[in-house]
C-alpha cells in the first residue's frame, strides 16, 4: 500500500504517485481525491516523445470513485462495457448504504450513520519507540516520513514510516485494506527482494506502518534514466529479482495485484543494489480452488482474466511481462488514449514483436515475453517457470524456486483415472530438455530418497520448509490433503513428470499436434485398450446418460473400441466442471 503523495519535499519512493514526470524531469501533479492504497486515474495524455512507453499513467482503474483501485468489490454485470467505471460507482454507492443503520429516531424516518471501528489492535508506543524525521512526501491521503528507532535492538536504524490518517478511512473496505496490508507484511518475511516490516502502531489519529528505508529510488526512475531500454543482460538482472519475490509470495499463497515498475525501489543508488517489491495495499491471500474477481491494479499491467473478474496468482506473472517487455523495448506492449481503450488493448490486442529493437533481441528473450503475456492465464508460465526459461535460467546468481503450480496440478493428477494417467505419461516422453529442465529442479526441491523417489512426506517437507506466517491465511497445505494417496506408495522421476506436466501449456507452444500425434503412438503401444461409454464414464467419472453417450461417443474408435487421437487430445486435459455441467 504507498502513501499518496502529491508534489514530495524530497524522493518518496514508498508513496504511490499521484504526480507524472514530463520529458525534462519536472513533476506535473493532479490533484484527485483519492483512497489510501491508489493513485488517482488521469486522463491519459499523448505518448512522451522522449521516452516512447512513458505515458503518465492512470495508476489505477477508474475515474471519479472514492476509492480509485476497488479492493474487495464484487460485480454482477458481465464484462465488457465500454467502461467499467459506472458499475464501480454503483457498487460503491450500494456499500455505503450497508454502512447505515435503518434506525430512526423517534418520529423520523431518517437514517443513522454507524461509525467505523478503526481500532486495529496495534501498539500504541509509536512516539516512545520511534523519533520522527524529515516529511518525505505528502498526498491527499496520508504522508511518508523517515524515522528512527530510539531504543531496543534497533536503536538508531533509519526506517521509513507510512502515516494514514484515521479520518481519511471513510469505508469499511478501507479500513479492511490497510487491516489486510499490515497483516500480509506481517506474515511475508524471509526474502531478500521483499521490503522488509518492522512494526505497526496507531493513536486515535494516525496508523502508522513502520518499514526498511530504502534510498536508491524506483525501478521506474532508472527506466526513465536509460531512455526506456535495457540491454538483455540489464534487464535479465531486474527480472530475476523480480520474479524470485513473485514466486515466493505466490508459494505463500499471496498475489500481489499491483506489480509496476513504481512498486519496485532499490535499496541504495549503486546500480547493483537489490531491488525490494512494496505496496501491498492491494494484495490479498488467495486459498487453493479459490478465484478473486475485485478488478484492482493499474491499467496498463493489469491482466485480461481481472478485467473477467476471475484470477489468482497468474495475473502477476501478466504483470511482469508487462515490466519485461517495456524494458526490452521501452514502449508498453498495450496503450491508448483511455482506460476504457487500455482495456480493450489487453483484451483484444496482440503486442507488437515487429518493430525495432525486436528483431534485433534474440529469439529467447522475444518466447519469454510472449509466454508471459499470454492471454489465457491457463497456459501462460508461472514466475519459478519464467525463471527456468532457457533465456534466464544461465544469467549468473538465478535460483529456481518451488512452484506452487506443482501441488496444484499434482492435486489434479491423483485425482486423474488410470487412462488419463497412463495418456499423460505418454505425453510426458515427448518432453524435449528444456522443459525437462523445470521439473528436474522442482523435483530436486522435494529432495528424493537415495532411489530416486518421493512420497507425500517429501511434498509435506518441502512445503514446511518454504513456509511463513502467511500459508495459514491462505491455506497452501490444504493442497497436501489432495495427495494422501502418495502416503502408502512412492513416485519416482518419470511419474513426476507425468503428474506435474502442464497439458495447456505444452498445448501453446509450436508444433502440438505433431507432440500429441507422438505422444498418442506412444500411447497406442503401451496404454490404449478397449473401452465401452459406460466404462469411459466411470472413469472419468461423469454419468451414463444420453447427452454424455453422445459426446463420448467420439472419443471411441469404432473400429476396435479403443480411444481415438481425440477422445485421447480430450482425455490429457481432463473433464472439467465447466465441461462436466455441459454435457450432464
Amino acid at each position: 500500500m504507498g502513501t499518496c503523495t502529491s508534489k514530495p519535499t524530497k524522493q518518496n519512493p514508498y508513496a504511490t504517485r499521484d504526480q507524472t514526470k514530463t520529458p525534462n524531469g519536472n513533476p506535473s501533479t493532479t490533484q484527485t481525491p483519492k483512497s489510501p492504497h491508489s493513485s488517482p486515474l488521469q486522463t491519459i495524455p499523448k505518448k512522451s516523445p522522449f521516452f516512447a512507453f512513458y505515458t503518465p499513467s492512470p495508476l489505477h482503474l477508474f475515474k471519479n470513485s472514492p476509492s480509485a483501485a476497488t479492493s474487495r468489490r464484487a460485480f454482477r454485470k458481465p464484462f465488457p462495457p465500454p467502461s467499467p467505471a459506472k458499475h464501480i460507482r454503483a457498487v460503491l454507492r450500494r456499500r455505503q448504504k450497508k454502512k447505515r443503520s435503518s434506525i430512526p429516531e423517534e418520529g423520523e424516518g431518517e437514517e443513522e450513520e454507524v461509525e467505523l471501528d478503526k481500532r486495529f489492535g496495534f501498539s500504541k508506543e509509536f512516539t516512545s519507540r520511534l523519533e520522527v524525521g524529515d516529511e518525505v512526501g505528502r498526498g491527499h491521503f496520508g504522508y511518508t516520513c523517515s524515522a528512527k528507532f530510539r531504543k531496543g535492538d534497533r536503536k538508531g536504524q533509519q526506517v521509513a514510516v507510512k502515516v494514514i490518517p484515521k479520518s481519511k478511512m471513510t469505508t469499511a473496505i478501507a479500513v479492511e485494506d490497510v487491516r489486510r496490508e499490515v497483516k500480509i507484511l506481517r506474515a511475508l518475511a524471509g526474502h531478500n527482494n521483499l521490503v522488509q516490516f518492522y512494526d505497526a502502531f496507531e493513536d486515535f489519529d494516525n496508523v502508522y506502518i513502520v518499514m526498511e528505508l530504502c534510498e536508491g529510488g524506483e525501478l521506474l526512475d532508472r527506466i526513465l534514466s536509460r531512455g526506456g531500454k535495457y540491454s538483455e543482460d540489464d534487464a535479465k538482472a531486474v527480472l530475476a529479482q523480480i520474479l524470485s519475490v513473485v514466486a515466493f509470495c505466490h508459494l505463500q499463497g499471496v498475489v500481489h495485484r499491483d506489480l509496476k515498475p513504481e512498486n519496485f525501489l532499490y535499496t541504495s543508488k549503486d546500480d547493483n543494489s537489490h531491488l525490494k517489491v512494496i505496496d501491498f495495499g492491494l494484495s490479498d491471500f488467495v486459498r487453493p480452488d479459490e478465484r478473486l474477481n475485485d478488478i484492482v491494479g493499474s491499467a496498463y499491467y493489469v491482466a485480461p482474466e481481472v478485467l473477467h473478474r476471475s484470477y489468482t496468482t497468474e495475473a502477476d506473472a501478466w504483470s511482469v511481462g508487462v515490466i519485461a517487455y517495456i524494458l526490452l523495448c521501452g514502449s508498453r506492449p498495450f496503450w491508448a488514449r483511455t482506460e476504457s481503450g487500455i482495456f480493450r488493448a489487453v483484451l483484444k490486442a496482440d503486442p507488437s514483436f515487429d518493430e525495432a529493437p525486436w528483431p534485433l533481441l534474440t529469439p529467447e528473450a522475444k518466447d519469454f515475453v510472449k509466454r508471459l503475456l499470454n492471454k489465457d492465464p491457463r497456459k501462460r508460465m508461472t514466475a519459478a517457470q519464467a525463471l527456468s526459461h532457457p533465456w534466464l535460467r544461465d544469467y549468473h546468481g538465478v535460483k529456481i524456486p518451488l512452484d506452487i503450480l506443482i501441488f496444484r496440478i499434482t492435486k489434479a493428477y491423483m485425482c486423474s483415472s488410470s487412462l488419463r494417467k497412463a495418456a499423460l505419461r505418454a505425453l510426458s516422453k515427448t518432453l524435449t530438455m528444456d522443459e525437462l529442465f523445470y521439473l528436474k529442479e522442482q523435483f530436486a526441491l522435494l529432495e528424493p530418497n537415495k532411489s530416486g523417489s518421493i512420497s507425500l512426506e517429501n511434498y509435506k517437507m518441502a512445503l514446511m520448509k518454504n513456509a511463513t506466517d502467511a500459508m495459514k491465511d491462505s491455506r497452501v497445505p490444504d493442497y497436501l490433503t489432495s495427495l494422501t494417496p502418495l502416503q502408502y506408495r512412492r513416485m519416482d522421476f518419470e511419474e513426476f513428470c507425468a503428474a506435474t506436466l502442464n497439458v495447456l501449456q505444452l498445448e501453446a507452444l509450436e508444433h502440438w499436434e505433431q507432440r500429441a500425434r507422438c505422444a498418442y503412438e506412444l500411447f497406442e503401444k503401451d496404454g490404449n485398450r478397449a473401452i465401452v461409454i459406460d466404462e469411459l464414464a466411470s472413469e472419468l467419472g461423469i454419468g451414463t446418460n444420453i447427452p454424455v453417450h453422445s459426446v463420448l461417443n467420439d472419443w471411441i474408435r469404432h473400429a476396435d473400441g479403443k480411444l481415438s487421437f481425440h477422445g485421447f487430445v480430450k482425455l490429457l486435459h481432463g473433464i472439467s466442471s465447466r465441461g462436466m455441467a455441459k454435457i450432464q
